[in-house]
């Protein structure tokens, strides 16, 4: 197909522009730059950063890049390692929950990085660091007090020279030694040199809120999926009461429209029998000929648009049930006219032979508005 027949022709198109899932071309061609700031810059990307900020200062304080003394001292006072004859769990008994931390690191170990690993681990507390060099221990303390740097230095350094004094005489006895460091500490506390009071371990802020945001999402969420549950009992319930309503509405059209065709075949035997005489007949028989095919008309102009298997809205039911019932209202008021209606005389023996009472009574109409009786002519006695 050329170029013309194509434009010409409207059920070709375009596949690269109107292709389904296809990204908007200008929108393609932006630098990815742009769309990360587009991005960044809507609401959503906004929530996000906020969460990734958050997870990662959770990360952070919770101690992502300590290493492993780092990461044991977090959780308890006492680290232990590998190839260090200590029951760990009984010198956690002894220290208590004093804010002293020791650590027993193996012979050769450089006593002071290993203190400056747990700075931040172990901070407020009395750090005593403890490696055996044949029948001594070689010690290095750190006091991570507060405000050790500026006016409780003094303090810092006299509990770190004073926090090892005595424990070289149990080098073979380690919990003993650590019997001495808690007397040490416990005295250094009593001198007003180490702040009292006990450790506390507990998970730092960011989880704090990482667990007050799950708490929350989890209850917003329950809150959300309720409300759009609810909204949709809703939506769903008065969908039904539509369909229920719409098919009603259906319901009482097909019930109108079979009464007025009824109607329309009871008046159609009436125009066969009044059409021939219409010439003789009074204003009333007249009438109900003339009106007769303008009702069959409408009537088949209703038919035609109350087509089978055509969906319609409750305006087009509402109003076809209106136009059914104006021509039921033209078809009950033809079938009264009709029953009023009397040829003149002289217009025939079946005519004349109409007994004046039943002429009366198809005038006046009462009780017999449902009747139309024709009687043979009687043999004279």
């Amino acid at each position: 197909m050329t170029g013309p027949e194509q434009a010409r022709d409207p059920k070709r198109r375009d596949a690269e522009r109107t292709a389904p899932g296809r990204q908007d071309p200008q929108r393609a061609r932006e630098p990815l730059t742009a769309r990360v700031a587009r991005f960044l810059g809507a609401p959503f990307g906004l929530g996000v950063l906020a969460c990734l900020a958050l997870a990662g200062w959770a990360l952070w304080t919770g101690g992502i890049t300590d290493g492993p003394v780092a990461r044991d001292v977090r959780s308890s006072s006492v680290h232990v390692a590998p190839g260090v004859d200590l029951d760990e769990a009984a010198a956690e008994r002894i220290i208590g929950n004093r804010r002293l931390v020791v650590l027993l690191l193996e012979p050769g170990a450089d006593l002071r990085e290993g203190c400056q690993n747990v700075e931040r681990a172990a901070d407020g507390t009395v750090v005593l660091v403890l490696s055996r060099e044949d029948d001594e221990y070689d010690t290095y303390g750190c006091a991570l007090l507060p405000g050790r740097d500026d006016g409780n230095f003094g303090r810092a350094f006299v509990a770190e020279m004073t926090i090892s004094n005595g424990i070289d005489g149990f080098v073979d006895r380690p919990l003993e030694a650590l019997k001495v460091v808690t007397v040490n500490y416990d005295r250094l506390v009593k001198a007003g040199t180490v702040p009292d009071g006990t450790r506390t371990i507990s998970p730092s802020l960011p989880r704090y809120l990482v667990a007050v945001a799950a708490v929350l999402a989890v209850l917003v969420g329950s809150a959300l999926v309720y409300a759009t549950g609810l909204r949709a009992g809703r939506l769903a319930a008065d969908r039904r009461r539509l369909r229920d309503a719409h098919a009603d509405r259906r319901s009482a059209l097909s019930a109108a429209t079979a009464v007025l065709a009824q109607q329309v075949i009871d008046l159609d035997q009436r125009y066969a029998r009044m059409k021939p005489t219409a010439i003789a007949g009074d204003a009333d028989h007249k009438a109900f000929v003339r009106d007769y095919p303008a009702l069959v008309s409408d009537y088949t102009d209703l038919l035609d648009t109350v087509t089978p298997g055509r969906d319609r809205d409750d305006t087009d039911l509402v109003g076809l049930i209106q136009r059914v019932e104006s021509l039921s209202r033209r078809a009950d008021q033809l079938a009264r006219t009709a029953r009023m209606a009397r040829p003149r005389s002289g217009t025939g023996a079946a005519d004349r032979s109409e007994p004046a009472g039943n002429r009366s009574a198809a005038r006046s109409g009462a009780g017999h508005n449902e009747r139309h009786a024709e009687i043979d002519e009687a043999p004279p006695r």
